[in-house]
């Protein structure tokens, strides 16, 4: 039965709460996994990755069910595809926005437009039967991933200076800083290299919110929170960024004290982790862009 009142906006914001919660203390993208290989999850009819807030609520999905392929689809695309979702299966939910035509609210003929948000139950490839992924021939020529991210980081033209002990942005003079290459350490996740590219896709996802570029700010709508926001917002793109680049995300050492930042503010506005999401997203294309991607 279709329940009128449910509410896509909380289902997912409490899921992906309920994710980081699970992993408190340890908190990382994507959900804490243990090895590398994370990728954004993919829809098997159009072989597209997903996008904005759907990439983080398939993976709290998948984290939690401990599934893996990061392939998903609706129950009619799996059936297409030739395969069966097994009886019983509990699917996920993903949203996309609708524009809709509504009348005015002067009373007048003008009309307004609106977004509709409309949930979608998806399920992955470990819930159907009859699928089988493809094997992919790698190249022998394939570029390794730290040489893709050195690539991608170039193509940005951003201003980077390596000393001192801290990463960060410098919005004054819209420059990063970072530690030098050889002060990052590896850990049982991440080699030292990992963690050197990880770190610095969270501060060119800051450098893409200058107002000569998406002009990102959260000051009216987050007031006091818009720090934590802009924080989360980075620490996604990153993660979004180094899916599609191969390279483990390591966790940053300053993330206890946004986390419960963080929480607070997701139980506080349900769509603030949309807002998130998306703005990481467009940070992400924004930056691919620039060096052709």
């Amino acid at each position: 039965m279709k329940n009128e009142r449910f509410d896509i906006h909380q289902h997912i914001t409490d899921k992906i709460v309920s994710a980081i919660e699970r992993g408190a203390g340890e908190f990382r993208l994507p959900w804490h996994r243990s090895a590398g290989n994370i990728m954004r999850p993919v829809n098997i009819a159009s072989k597209k990755a997903y996008r904005g807030v759907n990439i983080l609520n398939l993976w709290a999905t998948a984290d939690e069910k401990g599934y893996s392929s990061g392939t998903w689809g609706t129950y009619k695309q799996w059936t297409e595809a030739g395969a069966q979702v097994r009886k019983g299966e509990k699917s996920a939910y993903i949203v996309f926005y609708k524009e809709i035509t509504v009348a005015g609210d002067d009373g007048s003929d003008e009309t307004d437009t609106r977004l509709f948000a409309r949930a979608t139950p998806v399920f992955a490839a470990e819930q159907v039967e009859g699928w089988t992924a493809p094997v992919i021939d790698t190249p022998a020529t394939v570029i390794t991933p730290i040489e893709r991210a050195e690539a991608f980081v170039a193509a940005t033209r951003a201003s980077i200076t390596h000393g001192g002990s801290r990463a960060f942005y410098r919005p004054s003079t819209d420059s990063i800083q970072l530690p030098p290459r050889e002060s990052f350490i590896g850990s049982p996740t991440s080699t030292a290299a990992e963690a050197y590219y990880s770190t610095l896709l969270h501060e060119l996802t800051h450098l893409s919110g200058h107002p000569s570029r998406c002009n990102r700010q959260f000051g009216k709508r987050f007031g006091d929170d818009a720090y934590a926001m802009e924080e989360l917002v980075a620490e996604l793109g990153a993660a979004f960024l180094c899916a599609d680049l191969g390279i483990t995300d390591e966790p940053r050492a300053d993330h206890a004290q946004y986390l419960d930042h963080w929480l607070t503010v997701m139980k506080a506005d349900k769509k603030a982790i949309f807002t998130a999401a998306s703005k990481a997203s467009e940070a992400a294309a924004f930056l691919a862009a620039l060096g052709g991607a």
